[in-house]
């Protein structure tokens, strides 16, 4: 799982996978943890684009202009500026799953 404490969603994640009694292993991907491989091994277990996995929101999103930014584009912008990435990403044995909302864990419970 990508995860921040600072991510709400996140914490909340990883509480209804330690309910569930899974062990979670954490990514820091904001220090660098995550590949740019394994980030798109990971989007296409989940079926989702680089740009379904953008944090358009983020200021740094509208200044570098990735509305109109190919997936490679994207994904490197991702890789320079992890802030960029949504989370939290949870893979389990069934799936690969953008938690958001948190409750979207269960899907791969």
């Amino acid at each position: 799982m990508t995860f921040t404490a600072r991510c709400g969603t996140a914490r909340k994640t990883k509480a209804i996978l330690e309910e569930e009694g899974y062990a979670v292993e954490t990514i820091d991907y904001l220090n660098g943890d995550l590949s740019r491989e394994e980030l798109v091994a990971l989007y296409d277990r989940a079926g989702l684009t680089p740009r379904q996995g953008l944090r358009a929101k983020e200021a740094i999103a509208k200044e570098l202009g990735l509305a109109e930014a190919s997936a490679d584009e994207i994904l490197d912008a991702m890789m320079e500026h992890p802030i960029l990435i949504e989370r939290p990403l949870v893979e389990t044995t069934k799936g690969v799953v953008l938690a958001r909302p948190q409750d979207k864990v269960r899907e791969i419970l």
